[in-house]
């Protein structure tokens, strides 16, 4: 959506000024996805999560290899178990597989709203950083994600360097 408000701001622009006038304005574009994967305090958020989730998933992953080896051992060994056996090794199949699928699903919906948490901060910061940007080089408009920019107004990289010499500092930007 924001994509057609910045569609629409360019068209409203092009048609309020003359062509001299917008030849005279500044125009800077930033890629937001780029930031979010190259500037120091979105990686150090990346392993955050990383490292507060990591325990989780390990017992996820056995719970997946627990469950592989119970259904391999259903199929070796279903012919020769009585069907009271059976029956008994498929209810904790069902049961452990259930409680699989559950705590898969809580673990997927806490890591998303977490990431969602720390990508927020990154992208708060990154804000502040690109207005003082904006401000100090005397930008009229800065534009995120469009479909397409010149390389020549891509101002992604100075961003990324501007937040990470404030992370370096171990201070945020100011608010």
């Amino acid at each position: 959506m924001k994509h057609i408000y910045g569609l629409l701001l360019g068209i409203a622009l092009a048609s309020a000024f003359p062509a001299t006038a917008m030849a005279q304005s500044k125009i800077g574009f930033i890629n937001t996805q780029r930031i979010l994967q190259e500037a120091t305090i979105a990686v150090r958020a990346q392993k955050k999560l990383e490292a507060e989730f990591a325990k989780r998933d390990q017992e996820l992953a056995k719970m997946s290899e627990q469950l592989k080896r119970m259904q391999e051992d259903l199929e070796k060994n279903s012919m020769t178990m009585s069907e009271s056996q059976r029956s008994a090794k498929e209810r904790e199949f069902n049961d452990l597989n259930r409680d699989f699928q559950r705590k898969q699903r809580d673990f997927r919906e806490e890591y998303n709203q977490r990431r969602q948490e720390e990508l927020s901060k990154v992208v708060a910061e990154a804000n502040v950083v690109i207005r003082q940007i904006a401000e100090q080089e005397k930008y009229d408009i800065i534009f995120q994600d469009a479909v397409y920019a010149n390389p020549r107004i891509d101002i992604t990289k100075r961003v990324i360097d501007a937040l990470d010499a404030k992370s370096a500092d171990g201070k945020p930007a100011a608010r």
